[in-house]
């Protein structure tokens, strides 16, 4: 199974990003995940609150809802997010939310210079879900061990609280 990740922003100069990803099947560890603590609860819901009120209308392609794990329809090849990207010396992260209620998800994408792009799907609700790295010149997905995954997701809030403040 291939998939690709299309993000779309529109900032002053608009541009796309396309990603391939090779099959994500080894995700079986996402269930070894430990729950996060209330107050990292609270820093997701701020920033769930904050892509909301300062994000951008932007999607998550059928393809990336189905390897994370998402709910939709057969129907619907498009969910509606809204996002925020940035980009610091060579690093590029995006944070998207669903635009729809009764979904609930909140993802982050971290595009480093050295040929590897890390993914977090996460609930507002449950934490942390998913965590893999992509070696795009490799063709390669793979899933990240529960200790690297929480500490670079919990890294990516910190981030991403920082940029709420900042802004």
């Amino acid at each position: 199974m291939r998939f690709v990740l299309m993000v779309c922003f529109s900032f002053t100069l608009p541009f796309c990003f396309t990603l391939p990803l090779a099959s994500a099947a080894p995700m079986a560890q996402e269930r070894a995940l430990q729950q996060f603590t209330s107050a990292e609860f609270g820093s997701l819901r701020s920033i769930a609150g904050w892509l909301r009120q300062h994000g951008r209308d932007g999607y998550v392609g059928a393809d990336v809802a189905d390897a994370m794990g998402i709910p939709r329809h057969e129907t619907e090849n498009l969910l509606e997010a809204r996002q925020r990207g940035f980009r610091n010396d060579d690093e590029l992260r995006i944070a998207q939310i669903s635009t729809d209620d009764k979904r609930d998800f909140l993802l982050f994408m971290v595009q480093r210079p050295d040929d590897q792009v890390y993914f977090y799907f996460s609930t507002v609700r449950e934490g942390l879900k998913k965590a893999f790295v992509s070696i795009p010149s490799r063709n390669l997905v793979l899933p990240l061990d529960r200790l690297e995954a929480e500490s670079r997701f919990r890294q990516e809030v910190r981030y991403w609280g920082e940029r709420m403040e900042g802004q």
